[in-house]
């Protein structure tokens, strides 16, 4: 009983800081519905609807410290069933064989792949001989061999003839599921077209989405007929969310010098626009007077700077990151008309939740992570440094100083989750960071606000024109930290359990009151150290059975020099090997053509390439593992993986002798097991 007293009292010393742990309870039951083999029943959601019930009743009924681990209980389920209903309520076709054929849809998505192929995004699919039960709601498609899409525009109906496939699995038992995250986006499938794109229908007006598509687009055109080259296409990115004119080269570096976040409409987009807009705004009333002193300027600013961010929400697209960044901004925005600290832990709890609560799946991605990492880990060092009176000199050397402690903790914050999902460490990112994001906030965000004003007047190039020189400098310093000497490390991927303990370790570190909160320490270590004995699998191999891979002493040997670039490409990087796949393949032992063979750690693999190799290929023997890239048939006791088969076990990791599949490690799940018939529509009503 002692016990309990003692947890009690401690719980209730935590009293007014406890709101900061709700979406990390939340998150908890996300992640658990995510970390499930097997989909959940019905019954089980009822169950746990229950739990959330009785828990949020006993902790109404029983106030006092014990409350507060019945509310937790109470998020974990409320966690859990958010994101089960919003897997369900997703539900839609899935193509489950591979199409080649005429592909006819209209455009709501224009973007651009890794390989720099234009890609739309399609909806109201028809396909040749395939029932509207079983089209997909959505498919994306890569136009390669075609110089122009200037003749394709938002809303328009096209056809084409293509290849179309499911969505595909994890390169790697355990590895990033592809087809979750398309089941999220709503996509049935993908594919490519060499064939021009044919207009079947112009766009229709009446269409609000499409409409501010259409804009988007064409503002984006603007932007980069006033602005030439990479500069043009990281301007039309920061106002319009477009990033398709921006090259590989400058993508390359700004990945490498940790400036590709600049890219993306975030937080620290939408957080410089509303703070120029509430600023001018203040300055502007403060101005006049006879009239600041009758009105509440600051709460108008804030009004007005809401309003901005929100027409900068429309305007760039609205995906996910920038939906997140506008959830931050508009919390904050609106703890100042209730005359609340702007920034605090509370406000980026209630930001946390509002994402959560609209978008589970968030959760599982690196933008979220990184993103909520920076802004707690800011708002709680610079919460420390006011509590504790911690001066930043003169006044003159305030701002600088703030740039830098800023992006060092941002820095600090975002590097472990960076480095688990990307496996790179940028090595000069704070001297890039620190070189160019105070221009972002002095230079390129307001000349981007001017631009906007001046539109209307047909005077948009001179905000573009001041814009342009800010993002000229951004990409020099991009470009010259990153053709320094290592500018980029790279990092062997984290096992599933390093990721969440260290955010566990860090939040407690930050979110407890106290002395207590050192404790955190302790699984931050843990987690390190985990990441430092992680161990890849000996043998990976494609579920397509065109690539295998074993490690050796100088790295992973890879079984062919191209083909399957993607797979390989991820594959070296969660090694932390930073070669290419040329480069990888020449590590492979011997010269046997088609006909590839490795014995190592007693394991004897041989990979089949193409019909020839497997016309000569037909016998095996015990303990071999056999890899095909095309259908074939063998006689022996060997454990024999053709593409059929692949289809069905996924990608295959080879592990101190035990074979684990993508589809053990996955499990049976709605995104890789999608009901074929009758499937429900209900997050794609026509707009």
């Amino acid at each position: 009983m002692r016990i309990l007293a003692r947890i009690e009292r401690i719980l209730l010393e935590q009293r007014g800081h406890l709101f900061p742990w709700t979406p990390v309870f939340m998150a908890v039951g996300i992640g658990g519905f995510f970390l499930l083999k097997t989909e959940p029943e019905w019954p089980v959601y009822l169950g746990i609807c229950a739990v959330a019930v009785l828990c949020a009743g006993l902790a109404l009924r029983w106030p006092g410290g014990w409350s507060a681990v019945f509310w937790a209980l109470a998020l974990v389920a409320l966690g859990f069933t958010l994101a089960g209903g919003r897997a369900h309520r997703m539900t839609a076709p899935v193509l489950d064989w591979r199409y080649y054929g005429p592909i006819e849809g209209r455009i709501v998505g224009m973007d651009r792949s890794a390989s720099d192929a234009v890609r739309l995004t399609l909806d109201r699919v028809v396909l040749k001989d395939v029932s509207p039960a079983r089209r997909p709601a959505r498919v994306r498609i890569s136009l390669h061999g075609l110089r122009s899409f200037l003749t394709v525009a938002p809303g328009q109906r096209v056809m084409t003839t293509g290849h179309l496939s499911p969505p595909q699995g994890p390169v790697e038992p355990g590895g990033f599921d592809f087809r979750r995250h398309a089941w999220f986006q709503g996509l049935g499938a993908v594919g490519y077209t060499r064939n021009p794109v044919l207009l079947a229908a112009p766009a229709r007006d009446g269409q609000a989405g499409l409409a501010v598509f259409g804009m988007r687009m064409t503002a984006s055109a603007r932007v980069q007929a006033v602005l030439q080259g990479d500069v043009g296409g990281f301007a039309a990115a920061v106002t319009t969310g477009d990033r398709s004119g921006v090259s590989q080269d400058a993508l390359g570096a700004l990945r490498a010098s940790n400036l590709a976040h600049l890219l993306a409409i975030s937080g620290l987009h939408m957080g410089l626009l509303a703070a120029f807009v509430f600023g001018a705004l203040r300055i502007g009333l403060a101005l006049i007077p006879p009239l600041v002193l009758r009105i509440p300027a600051k709460k108008i600013a804030a009004v007005g700077a809401l309003a901005a961010a929100a027409a900068y929400l429309a305007l760039s697209g609205g995906n996910v990151a920038t939906e997140r960044a506008f959830v931050m901004v508009a919390v904050a925005l609106c703890a100042l008309l209730v005359d609340r600290r702007a920034l605090s832990l509370r406000a980026v709890a209630m930001a946390a939740l509002i994402v959560l609560a609209l978008r589970p799946e968030a959760l599982m991605g690196p933008g979220f992570q990184m993103s909520f990492a920076a802004t707690t880990a800011l708002v709680a060092v610079f919460g420390w440094m006011r509590d504790g009176q911690i001066s930043f000199g003169p006044n003159w050397l305030k701002p600088v100083l703030g740039v830098v402690i800023s992006s060092a903790v941002a820095g600090a914050a975002t590097a472990p989750v960076g480095a688990a999902h990307f496996n790179t460490l940028a090595h000069y990112g704070l001297f890039a960071n620190l070189a160019s994001v105070p221009l972002m906030g002095v230079l390129v965000i307001p000349a981007a606000v001017v631009a906007a004003c001046l539109a209307p007047l047909g005077l948009e190039f001179i905000g573009l024109w001041v814009m342009g020189l800010g993002l000229q400098w951004i990409l020099g310093v991009a470009h010259f930290a990153a053709d320094m000497d290592g500018a980029q490390g790279h990092i062997v991927g984290p096992g599933p359990a390093v990721l969440p303990i260290l955010a566990l370790g860090f939040l407690w570190l930050m979110l407890w009151q106290g002395r207590a909160r050192l404790i955190g320490l302790a699984p931050v270590v843990v987690a390190l150290l985990l990441w430092a004995q992680t161990e890849r699998p000996v043998v990976l191999i494609a579920d397509s059975g065109g690539l295998v891979g074993v490690m050796t002493n100088q790295g992973r040997a890879l079984s062919k020099p191209r083909g399957a670039g993607f797979v390989a490409g991820n594959w070296l990087e969660n090694d932390g090997d930073g070669v290419t796949q040329d480069r990888a393949a020449q590590r492979w032992p011997g010269a046997e053509g088609r006909l590839r063979h490795v014995a190592m750690d007693g394991i004897d693999v041989v990979h089949v390439i193409g019909k020839r190799a497997a016309a000569a290929f037909d016998t095996c023997t015990a303990g071999q593992i056999v890899i095909s890239s095309v259908p074939m048939v063998l006689t022996g006791p060997c454990d024999h993986y053709d593409p059929k088969r692949l289809r069905k076990t996924g990608s295959l990791a080879v592990s101190q002798g035990k074979i684990i599949t993508a589809r053990d490690a996955s499990g049976t799940r709605l995104w890789n097991s999608p009901p074929r018939r009758s499937a429900r529509r209900f997050a794609f009503r026509d707009p």
